[in-house]
């Protein structure tokens, strides 16, 4: 593990981390009186000025609805909307635009899934496989979905490191396994689960698999071709752009075969009252207006994360994360939660005799900008036997000065709760 002495020894990104944070306008106030330090990354990204300027100009300039007329601005917003298309498909190296589908977010994407394709393929006695790690997001429409047809739910379990029990993978994908659901980073550890192995085991025995890749696509290179994912979900508001965008990657013959969800405008060729033609792909899986001007904001965030270059973000962020479990690791009575070797984005930890909700609300006065709660991963915590954990995430433009006045308030909750 890296740590203090990282700080003798910063990635490239380091040195440019000053003008970065000049970018987002956000981060340069204060929150009672202290200068903010925002490590609430996980929950929510902040947003660089070009993609609010994107979107303001959009809305200033290009405002109409996308592919329903024939005028000038109508038409300029539908190549904005499906230039993103294109932009989105390749950040993840997507084989085409029919593989995209934009939607509200990572969780309507896997909703989306759960109520077309698996209610194709899984029926009383079938099983769905998912993990201990999962957001709520990605247990609950499989939970529903089992319910309702009689399968069952199976989970792999981790290890007290956070990792996933991989053996008990290999054990519990069987030949009533009908789909496999993971998340390619755990929001409430940091974990980075091996997917592309978990895929590659899923396949040689023909069962499809979903990636909740939420927690990863600010941090990590994603490559859908690569990991051979059948169905990858994202959301905007995560990697630097707006709330209310995401994505649901599918492979093209997967989703020519699946039901539509939702029915409305854009979605159909025809309709009569004795019969509906629906629309081929991307179309059908975008009923109703669409949020054009959040397409065009996670655009532009595709382009800023580019400008940087992910691998110089994920070795940056690696190096704030290591250095951040070093030193909470050397105070007493603190607990790190989810130590796995492998890892990105967040550390969970506990202090002896303070609630997390404590710890979030001294650590605000302090102008820190932590999570705590149960993360919407309540099997997580209840592994560790916590109703709760505090929570540091990261993004590039933190620094490792942040990171000190961010354990200067853990010394100080410690300091109020020793017994």
């Amino acid at each position: 593990m890296m740590g203090i002495s990282e700080k003798m020894n910063k990635p490239a990104l380091a040195d440019r981390v000053q003008e970065i944070r000049k970018d987002f306008p956000i981060l340069h106030q204060q929150v009672y009186g202290k200068p903010l330090v925002y490590l609430d990354n996980a929950a929510t990204s902040q947003k660089p000025q070009c993609v609010i300027d994107a979107v303001k100009r959009f809305y200033e300039i290009d405002n109409a609805n996308v592919h329903r007329g024939v005028h000038a601005l109508s038409m300029r917003a539908t190549e904005d909307y499906e230039g993103a298309r294109e932009k989105v498909r390749g950040f993840v190296n997507a084989s085409s635009t029919k593989e995209i589908i934009f939607l509200r977010g990572a969780t309507e994407g896997i909703n989306l899934v759960a109520n077309t394709f698996g209610r194709k393929v899984v029926g009383k006695g079938d099983e769905v496989l998912i993990t201990e790690l999962e957001h709520h997001a990605n247990i609950v429409p499989w939970k529903r979905l089992c319910d309702e047809v009689g399968a069952q739910l199976k989970v792999v379990p981790i290890n007290e490191d956070g990792s996933l029990k991989i053996e008990e993978y290999d054990r519990l994908i069987t030949s009533r396994t009908r789909l496999v659901c993971v998340a390619h980073v755990s929001n409430a550890l940091g974990t980075v689960n091996p997917v592309k192995d978990i895929i590659a085991k899923a396949h040689a025995r023909g069962v499809p698999v979903l990636v909740d890749g939420a927690q990863a696509t600010p941090h990590e290179i994603v490559d859908v071709q690569d990991l051979d994912a059948d169905f990858y979900v994202f959301s905007g508001h995560k990697m630097y752009a707006l709330a209310g965008i995401g994505v649901l990657y599918g492979k093209q013959a997967l989703l020519e075969d699946m039901p539509p969800w939702q029915g409305g405008g854009d979605m159909i060729l025809t309709v009569s009252f004795d019969k509906i033609v629906y629309a081929g792909l991307p179309a059908k899986f975008e009923a109703g207006t669409p949020n054009f001007g959040g397409a065009v904001g996670l655009a532009a965030a595709i382009d800023y994360i580019g400008k940087l270059g992910i691998e110089e973000i994920a070795a940056y962020e690696h190096s704030l994360l290591h250095y951040c479990a070093e030193r909470l690791s050397a105070i007493d009575g603190v607990r790190l939660i989810g130590t796995a070797a492998n890892k990105a984005g967040a550390q969970s930890f506990v202090i002896d005799g303070a609630h997390p909700h404590d710890i979030g609300t001294i650590m605000d006065r302090q102008g820190v900008a932590i999570r705590a709660g149960h993360h919407c991963a309540m099997p997580v915590m209840q592994h560790y036997g916590v109703p709760a954990t505090a929570r540091a995430s990261f993004a590039f433009y933190n620094t490792f000065e942040e990171v000190d006045a961010f354990i200067d308030g853990v010394l100080k909750v410690r300091e109020m709760f020793a017994q």
